[in-house]
């Protein structure tokens, strides 16, 4: 059956006239102070700002060459256009974002509330970093500040951000880890300050102003440095790593020159069900245009073929690629959404049909291109494994933990007729050398209830610095030398959230079989930047237990030092004005504590190396005090999609050792030895 004929128009559809709409001029918004009826220059494209600010903003409280200038493109390329005609430009601090006064909540074209951060007169404000100092390596931007921060030593670069980058995709993510660790950060002090703010607008706003951001400049086709089926959990992520520029309209666009003339054309959609948009089909998505849709009866409208709408329409007709990023409901979260990139794909067709609401709404069918990785197909099939594990195919362990962990542990192996790993005692706990009970004691707390945010007289608060170090989902700040979690020694009751790690793992794992070393270890479930994985389980042992053969040396855990991607989570606190917590690797302190996991351990013990990790490891204590031989944690490094191997960096390789190997990790940053 010709497949057009699944989207004939219905009694309340009608098909768009592809001639008029070809002979409508673009129409978009001019720039302050430009008339575009009378400029020679080209249409000029205004990106949407960094989220939706208050009335009031004009274009000389925006700065200039970021995200929030306007450009004028030519195909691929961006230059900035029409800047030096406005007024004097100027970055708006984020304190300046003001509340909405009206009591109605306005919705975007997702379905999604436009939030302002709040601020209040005790709020730390952004500042403004000085002497820009552009490099062109990946579109990233980066500073050579001045001493305008708290401890920061004149002319020293920030130390979470490396002079260069030797390839996209390490731009991309040394941008976002930075992004993570400022919205953490800022959302651990509104918590303390018990007030509710979005902390994701407010750490985009911090670098957009500090031009910290990858892909700079709109593009058709690929964003570089991000890969199909990466996921993120707020639409500012997407806009400081460039693939999606507006903070809340699904539709990204941009006017671009072709051979017989220039054109609009869009670059990047997000379908995040404002509509009901049709993604059942993984290859296939009908997706609304923009307009008209509220809540609010008397704000609803049929939708204008203008600016977005307008631009897909000519992308229908040029055929050109469009990025593609998929929201779904965040399972974690029932208020929150994940977004995934699911590649490119290009429109097949256009109409009109009325929607639920009694408007007029455009529809367009875009068809994924072929030959490209999995994205969302990936989402679908583990959410079902999710639902009902008996749908996992080729499962030849349905649970290596035999019950012991919440959820079972299936074993895979869909590369060679091998029928599991070797045998292990399984446990979920580290067995010391002596009873806890001959351990030096933790001090607890004696907080009524719950542990609180801010809480002066919190022992264990005291004992992280001042600061509980989850947020209230139970996800890491920071890393420290130790994190301390309340234990039985606290007044607190189990449903504190300082009490994280010590519950047991919360994901479905399973073991698998990689192509070229040995088992590997990756989830069902999307990770998030900073979330618990699990614990290295095993037996602590002394060096001199330590048999220095393969077999045995390969489920040693130790702290050796790891490599920068590791030592730099914690990345750009110099950004709101406080000391910098890079460790470098000549001041990293290695603890003494091993723990062996050959004989007993837990599905942890599969987790490969590599030099590009998304896992590493931290200390924690709970339920005794010896420093020296806390229980290693592993979190998530940054947002893990299913799937997705899980590895953490094993440690450098020292100087006349005699215990590294050939890394097969397959990173372009390889170091080729562990």
């Amino acid at each position: 059956m010709d497949r057009a004929r699944n989207f004939m128009p219905g009694p309340n559809q009608e098909l768009l006239d592809a001639k008029p709409l070809r002979s409508l001029a673009p129409m978009f918004p001019a720039p302050m102070g430009v008339n575009i009826n009378q400029s020679s220059t080209p249409p000029l494209v205004v990106v949407t700002p960094v989220g939706q600010f208050p009335t009031g903003f004009g274009a000389g409280s925006l700065p200039a060459f970021g995200p929030f200038a306007s450009f004028s493109a030519t195909a691929n390329t961006f230059s900035p256009a029409g800047t030096s005609a406005n007024v004097p430009i100027d970055v708006t601090p984020v304190s300046a974002y003001k509340t909405r006064p009206s009591g109605v909540t306005p919705l975007n074209d997702d379905d999604e509330p436009y939030s302002v951060a709040q601020t209040s007169a005790s709020e730390r404000k952004a500042k403004r970093p000085a002497d820009l100092a552009a490099d062109g390596s990946n579109g990233v931007k980066f500073k050579h500040p001045k001493p305008i921060y708290k401890n920061h030593v004149a002319g020293k670069l920030l130390a979470f951000l490396p002079t260069s980058y030797s390839t996209p995709r390490e731009a991309v993510e040394a941008v976002h880890m930075t992004f993570e660790a400022l919205r953490r950060r800022h959302l651990q002090m509104d918590e303390t300050q018990d007030v509710s703010r979005r902390a994701d607008l407010k750490a985009g706003a911090i670098m957009m102003a500090s031009e910290i951001r990858a892909n700079a400049g709109k593009r058709v086709g690929t964003a570089p440095g991000v890969e199909i089926g990466d996921i993120f959990y707020f639409r500012m992520e997407l806009c400081i790593i460039g693939l999606h520029a507006p903070s809340m309209g699904g539709i990204d666009y941009m006017s671009a020159k072709f051979g017989n003339g220039e054109d609009s054309v869009a670059i990047c959609i997000v379908a995040a069900g404002g509509y009901e948009n049709d993604d059942d089909d993984t290859d296939t998505l009908v997706y609304s245009g923009s307009g008209g849709n509220s809540r609010i009866t008397e704000e609803r409208h049929d939708q204008k073929l203008e600016r977005g709408n307008l631009a897909l329409e000519r992308s229908l007709h040029r055929k050109n690629e469009i990025r593609v990023v998929r929201g779904f409901k965040d399972p974690a979260a029932l208020a929150g959404k994940i977004y995934i990139y699911d590649g490119l794909y290009r429109i097949q067709e256009s109409w009109k049909e009325r929607t639920k609401f009694g408007i007029n709404c455009f529809k367009y069918r875009l068809q994924r291109e072929p030959g490209q990785r999995d994205g969302a197909a990936i989402w679908k099939r583990t959410q079902r494994w999710i639902q009902n594990a008996s749908t996992r195919g080729t499962v030849i362990q349905h649970d290596l933990s035999s019950g012991a962990e919440t959820f079972p542990v299936c074993v895979v192996n869909e590369v060679e007729h091998e029928k599991g790993p070797g045998h292990f005692t399984y446990t979920t706990q580290v067995k010391y050398p002596r009873p806890l009970s001959s351990m030096k004691a933790l001090q607890g707390c004696g907080c009524q209830s719950v542990c609180l945010p801010g809480d002066a007289n919190c022992a264990c608060g005291q004992h992280n610095g001042g600061d509980l170090p989850y947020s209230s989902a139970g996800v890491l700040v920071c890393r420290k030398p130790v994190i301390y979690e309340c234990g039985e020694a606290c007044h607190c009751s189990l449903n504190c959230r300082n009490r994280v790690s010590q519950k047991g793992v919360r994901c479905h794992f399973e073991v698998f079989r990689t192509t070229n070393r040995g088992w590997g270890l990756r989830c069902w479930d999307p990770i998030r930047a900073g979330a618990f994985i699990c614990e290295y389980a095993g037996e602590v042992i002394d060096e001199l237990q330590v048999n220095l053969d393969d077999s045995e040396d390969d489920y040693i855990f130790q702290t050796v030092c790891p490599g920068e991607k590791t030592l730099k989570w914690n990345s750009g606190p110099e950004l709101i004005g406080e000391e910098s917590t890079y460790v470098s690797p000549d001041e990293f302190q290695p603890l003494p504590i091993k723990i062996s996991a050959k004989q007993i351990g837990n599905f942890s013990r599969f987790m490969n190396h590599s030099c590009s990790p998304n896992v590493f490891w931290q200390p924690v204590q709970y339920d005794h005090g010896d420093d020296k031989h806390p229980h290693i944690m592993f979190f998530a490094l940054n947002h893990i999609p299913p799937m997705t191997e899980l590895t953490y960096d094993y440690g450098v390789v020292g100087a006349g050792t005699n215990r590294s190997k050939t890394c097969l990790c397959g990173s372009l940053t390889c170091r080729g030895l562990f």
